[in-house]
C-alpha cells in the first residue's frame, strides 16, 4: 500500500484530493495532510517514515511548492504537483516532479498518476535491493574493497588503486594509481570515515594518503613523495603520528 502525504493551503482542495484518493483505499494510505507548508516540511524532514509519494500544491503562503521541494532533505520519493494553473508544467518537470495534475483533479488523470507512482517505486525498490546485495557482497570479501558512491553509481576499489585524496571545500578528489580521478560531493572528513585506517592516513587537513604509496619522507621540509612523484605536505600536528605509523 502506498503511503501518501498531501500539502495544499486550500482546505477545500485538500479535502477534495483526500476524497479522490479514498477511491484508491486499497492502494493508498494518507499518512498526513497539511495546509501549512512549514509544518509539512518539518514533518517530512524529521520523520524517519518516508512517504511513497507527495501531492504538493504550488501557490502557497510563506513558500511556494518549488521552494518547498528545494528545502526537502530527502527527495527519493515521487512528487506530484497539484495546481489550478497550467503554466507550471515545465517547471514541475525541471524540479523532477513525477507528474502534474490540474485542479479540479480528474479521476482518470489521478488513476494514471497512481500507476506512475507505483512504477517509480517498483523501479527504485529493485535498485535499492541490488545496491544492498552489492554492498553486502563486497563487504564480505576476504580482501575488502572500498565502496565509493559517485555520480549515481557504486564504485568498488581495491586499496592499491587509490594513491591519495585531496580536499576542495565540500568536494573531494580521489587520485587513482592509473592517473584517473574521481570527484565526490563529500568533505574529506566523510571520505576518511569509509577508508581503512591501517592503510590510509589523513596527513594534512587537505590530504589523505595511501601509506603503501609513500616513497620518500623529507622530515625537515615536512613533505612526502608518493610513488607517482606527487608531493604532499605533512602538517606539523600529524608528523609524529605519521612517523609512528611508518
Amino acid at each position: 500500500m502506498l503511503k501518501a502525504v498531501i500539502v495544499d493551503d486550500e482546505t477545500k482542495a485538500l479535502q477534495s484530493l483526500t476524497w479522490e484518493l479514498t477511491n484508491f483505499s486499497d492502494e493508498i494510505n494518507i499518512m498526513a495532510s497539511f495546509t501549512n507548508p512549514i509544518e509539512a516540511l518539518s514533518y517530512l524532514n524529521s520523520n524517519i517514515n518516508v512517504p511513497d509519494c507527495l501531492f504538493l500544491d504550488i501557490e502557497m503562503p510563506t513558500m511556494d511548492g518549488f521552494q518547498f521541494i528545494q528545502k526537502l532533505n530527502n527527495r527519493d520519493f515521487p512528487i506530484v504537483i497539484t495546481t489550478a494553473y497550467n503554466q507550471y508544467a515545465i517547471k514541475a518537470l525541471k524540479n523532477e516532479a513525477i507528474d502534474y495534475l490540474l485542479k479540479p483533479i480528474d479521476s482518470d488523470d489521478l488513476n494514471d498518476t497512481i500507476e506512475k507512482i507505483k512504477k517509480f517505486n517498483s523501479k527504485n525498490f529493485s535498485t535499492d535491493k541490488l545496491e544492498k546485495i552489492l554492498l553486502n557482497f563486497h563487504s564480505n570479501q576476504v580482501q575488502k574493497k572500498i565502496t565509493i558512491n559517485a555520480d549515481g553509481k557504486l564504485l568498488f576499489l581495491h586499496n592499491e588503486e587509490i594513491s591519495h585524496i585531496e580536499s576542495d571545500g565540500n568536494y573531494s578528489t580521489i587520485f587513482l594509481s592509473d592517473d584517473n580521478k574521481i570527484v565526490l560531493t563529500k568533505k574529506l572528513k566523510e571520505v576518511n570515515e569509509i577508508l581503512p585506517p591501517e592503510i590510509f592516513f589523513r596527513i594534512h587537513n587537505s590530504y589523505i594518503v595511501n601509506l603503501t604509496k609513500v616513497k620518500e619522507f623529507y622530515k625537515a621540509e615536512g613533505y612526502i613523495i608518493l610513488e607517482n612523484n606527487q608531493k604532499i605536505p605533512v602538517s606539523r600536528q600529524k608528523k609524529s603520528d605519521f612517523l609512528d605509523l611508518l
